[in-house]
């Protein structure tokens, strides 16, 4: 398959799809509001994820769980308003799409108009099926999130490796399936053995998009806060920092805190 990158004006849903048959691997990260949404959109980032890690990253809880309906669309249209090309996805938060399709399809109905988001996010195979052909069924992108599940962590009881028995493994592998069949443009694989991630990949004709899921897929996503360092407590494997913004914002702020302390800031220049 050719490698050529293609120069997308605009990322729709079908353009991931062409990327996948082209061989062109797909490049996503998080956002949650208009600056850093300006930033990743201008470096051709071609999705962004606005993922319910707001509640980790940007409001400090322990999960993803609290994070509110209201609280997604808050974060998405602050998104939206920054980003030009990129594919915007919203996450749909828990508790808003689990255990009535009819309450799931409100939810995303609510998002799509509320914040301008372009598809929404759900985690979860064949127990949530109503509810994405609910949500399909209006004529809403949806992709979809296997392995890990952040917000069954308290199923889980812990954030380890997904899918290393047998059968988790072809569990996740008819999830996939079904949510191919089901409608919806792609699909996260979080956190699950390389070699099963590949397979799933190539048995599909949607994309997939890794986390913590090797090379073999279609795509990888990670959040903005880890990849450039401004996390400096979360270290799993999968994660490459491409910056220690930690590091250098501690430095520069407190330069600036000298800098007033001493009545260095502002000089003669730097006034009116």
């Amino acid at each position: 398959m050719s490698t050529a990158k293609k120069d997308y004006k605009k990322i729709t849903t079908k353009s991931l799809i062409d990327m996948k048959a082209q061989g062109e691997k797909i490049s996503m990260l998080t956002a949650y509001d208009f600056t850093m949404a300006k930033i990743v959109d201008s470096a051709g980032i071609d999705v962004i994820l606005v993922g319910d890690s707001a509640s980790n990253v940007m409001a400090g809880h322990e999960t993803t769980l609290p994070i509110t309906l209201d609280q997604m669309i808050y974060h998405a249209s602050s998104v939206v308003r920054g980003a030009d090309r990129a594919l915007v996805v919203v996450d749909l938060p828990f508790g808003s799409y689990q255990s009535d399709p009819k309450e799931a399809l409100r939810s995303a109905i609510r998002i799509m108009k509320e914040s301008g988001g372009h598809a929404v996010k759900l985690e979860g195979g064949k127990e949530i099926k109503e509810s994405i052909k609910k949500i399909l069924n209006a004529g809403i992108p949806v992709m979809g999130h296997l392995g890990l599940t952040p917000q069954s962590i308290y199923k889980f009881g812990t954030y380890t490796v997904r899918a290393k028995e047998e059968q988790e493994a072809l569990k996740l592998i008819e999830d996939a399936k079904l949510l191919e069949k089901l409608g919806c443009f792609s699909l996260v694989l979080e956190k699950i053995p390389a070699k099963l991630a590949q397979q799933i990949a190539e048995s599909i004709s949607i994309p997939v998009i890794g986390i913590g899921a090797g090379s073999g897929v279609d795509g990888q996503v990670l959040v903005i806060h880890d990849m450039l360092g401004m996390n400096n407590e979360f270290s799993p494997r999968f994660l490459r920092r491409y910056m220690n913004l930690y590091e250098g914002m501690t430095s520069a702020i407190s330069q600036y805190v000298d800098d007033v302390k001493s009545k260095d800031f502002p000089n003669e220049k730097e006034q009116y």
